[in-house]
């Protein structure tokens, strides 16, 4: 194996433009930690949220963007507590680091891929699962015969968490930016989606028809956002998980970013009581600190059976800033992932 990796890396954040692809020496393998030849690495908004410094757990100084990957086992350090040998197929998660085509990292981060899984949906597979299955399962605590509703459901997470619904028993009622992304969703099953317009409460109330709404997961924020929690039956619970209303360009808008935070939807706890429903928000980051809970969440989507995650984007490698653009155009249908290329697995492309 070569010593040498490629890595996409930013001096610092600040902006998207200052991340450029370099070659760097591999040091020395933790004998607790394992080496992945990396083949497939999936996007996701925290990446952009990071390198422009908008992200409240972005490193500081110089870093690699990316949370997670998939790829081989390429070795197994000396003192890894693991099952896995040199040669197995694995996806897994990272706390940044994962644009890069060699990485280490602990086994327990790590699980073997479907044999039907192409490594492109393998690393579409934990970020966005994880998201989805700890907001829906853990936090919203949804229930069989449940109505939910989820925004951006053509994305990532929000095709992921319908998915889930489904396995839950529970009615997933999606919302899409689109009218071409609500066919999307149709393709994969699902009939009840709201292409989101001017009046969203009106749109929502005639898609409930009387039913009660018990959950609402939300990474879009703003009005969208306030107008689903209002929406919300008796013990209903909105959980919220990004604010993709304030993706930035190449460097952030300050003043946007400012006019957005002071209109942003504000909760008063005495109203949530009389009105018995609940705001829960979370960062995915933080479960590094919590290793008996990350790898529990891990297991229990795993353990889910779920379908190979919808890669709608792929790109090589070298076009990671393609891919960012892709990702921040929200014109995105699925996973947008980068394939370092080294092994023959065709990509898909939704375009």
């Amino acid at each position: 194996m070569s010593k040498l990796r490629r890595v996409w890396r930013t001096a610092k954040a600040g902006a998207i433009s200052n991340l450029h692809l370099v070659e760097e020496p591999l040091g020395v393998l933790d004998r607790e930690k394992i080496r992945i030849r990396v083949e497939s690495v999936g996007l996701n908004f925290a990446d952009i949220f990071a390198l422009t410094g908008l992200y409240s757990a972005t490193p500081r100084g110089s870093f690699v963007p990316g949370l997670e990957f998939a790829g081989i086992v390429a070795e197994v350090g000396a003192a890894a507590d693991t099952g896995l040998s040199a040669g197995d197929r694995v996806y897994g998660c990272t706390r940044f680091g994962g644009y890069t085509d060699c990485l280490d990292v602990l086994p327990r981060h790590c699980r073997r891929i479907p044999a039907d899984w192409r490594f492109a949906e393998a690393a579409a597979f934990p970020v966005q699962s994880l998201t989805a299955y700890y907001a829906l399962n853990d936090l919203g605590a949804v229930k069989p015969g449940q109505n939910i509703l989820v925004h951006s459901a053509a994305g990532g997470v929000g095709l992921q968490a319908m998915r889930m619904l489904r396995q839950m028993g529970a009615t997933p009622i999606g919302t899409a930016g689109s009218e071409g992304k609500r066919r999307f969703l149709q393709q994969q099953g699902f009939d009840e989606v709201i292409v989101r317009g001017a009046d969203f409460a009106s749109q929502l109330k005639s898609q409930l028809a009387g039913r009660r709404l018990h959950a609402v997961l939300d990474g879009i924020g703003g009005k969208i956002q306030k107008q689903s929690f209002e929406a919300l039956a008796p013990m209903g619970r909105l959980v919220v998980f990004g604010a993709a209303e304030f993706t930035p360009g190449n460097r952030p808008n300050w003043l946007k970013a400012a006019w957005l935070y002071l209109n942003r939807p504000r909760y008063d706890v005495m109203d949530m009581i009389s009105s018995n429903r609940s705001v829960l928000a979370f960062n995915l980051l933080w479960l590094w600190q919590e290793q008996s809970l990350f790898e529990a969440l891990l297991d229990g989507c795993a353990g889910m059976g779920l379908p190979a995650p919808h890669v709608g984007h792929e790109f090589d490698f070298e076009q990671a800033h393609e891919a960012i653009a892709c990702l921040r155009s929200g014109g995105s249908v699925g996973k947008v992932v980068l394939n370092t290329g080294r092994l023959n697995d065709p990509p898909v492309d939704s375009n």
